[in-house]
């Protein structure tokens, strides 16, 4: 049997997966939110004119293809406008990007913490970690990660909050263009008080919801808006506990021997079966 560079990332991720469950209470407390005040991104959907500024400031930024006119998140696209049209009110202009989950399901399934939450919020990519398992595709909840399946080494893309601009104390770029301010920077704690300050005053414009303050556990990036959240196709009924802890709450008391046994297993029946 042929041993493929994808069985081999398979079992080095799998591996590296089942040695790192025995330590699973001191990856998640190195990412417990709430050390530090955290910043955070408010959309206002409805004052968003849809002029796609916030694609481009993005994809130069970090180097990508400028495309103003991407229709999905991909490698080239970390962001982009999706324009979507509603019965008998017209078109609603909802920017997409990464979430940047206070307790990220990326950052939990991450064997090799590539995928990591720095204290003040951002969710970052470690390219030089990342084994390519993949796990963070089929994690997150927002189906927000992508990955360069055409690249002979390819990595995972998604929305780092301009890392490097926040570390230069400058805000992300694509709440910088926005002409209308429909998105906006600045601490959590204080967007989500213009959240709520904004619907409370307008009741019979916006939906009464800030859609990330609690799906699960809470986001980076959240938003309001005048039509309700389903119809512009952000999931519903997400839980409002984290998904780790979901998970960990059976890990936890699952052996790490057993685990890894069992993990490995499962890969070298996988492999055998190519």
């Amino acid at each position: 049997m042929g041993f493929s560079r994808r069985g081999f990332l398979k079992i080095a991720g799998l591996t590296a997966l089942a040695s790192a469950v025995g330590d699973v209470t001191a990856v998640q407390a190195a990412t417990k939110p709430g050390t530090v005040e955290e910043v955070g991104v408010l959309t206002d959907i409805s004052t968003c004119i849809g002029c796609k500024l916030c694609t481009v400031a993005c994809q130069e930024v970090n180097g990508l293809p400028v495309n103003k006119d991407a229709s999905e998140l991909s490698p080239n696209a970390w962001t982009f406008i999706d324009s979507v049209k509603i019965d008998g009110k017209g078109e609603r202009h909802v920017k997409r990007q990464c979430f940047h989950c206070l307790d990220a399901a990326c950052v939990s399934v991450c064997p090799v913490a590539s995928l990591y939450k720095l204290p003040n919020g951002p969710v970052v990519y470690d390219e030089q970690k990342c084994i390519g398992c993949r796990y963070c595709l089929m994690g997150c909840p927002f189906n927000v990660p992508k990955y360069q399946w055409d690249k002979l080494w390819p990595l995972v893309t998604k929305c780092i909050f301009c890392q490097s601009r926040l570390e230069a104390g400058k805000q992300p770029a694509c709440t910088e263009v926005c002409p209308v301010k429909a998105t906006i920077y600045g601490k959590r704690k204080d967007l989500l008080k213009e959240a709520e300050r904004r619907i409370k005053a307008a009741p019979r414009k916006y939906v009464n919801h800030v859609y990330g303050l609690q799906e699960i556990g809470g986001t980076g990036f959240f938003y309001i808006s005048d039509v309700p959240f389903d119809t512009l196709g952000f999931p519903a009924n997400l839980p409002t506990d984290t998904l780790p802890s979901r998970t960990y709450k059976v890990i936890s008391k699952i052996p790490g021997k057993i685990v890894g046994g069992v993990v490995l297993l499962a890969a070298a029946i996988d492999l055998t079966h190519e």
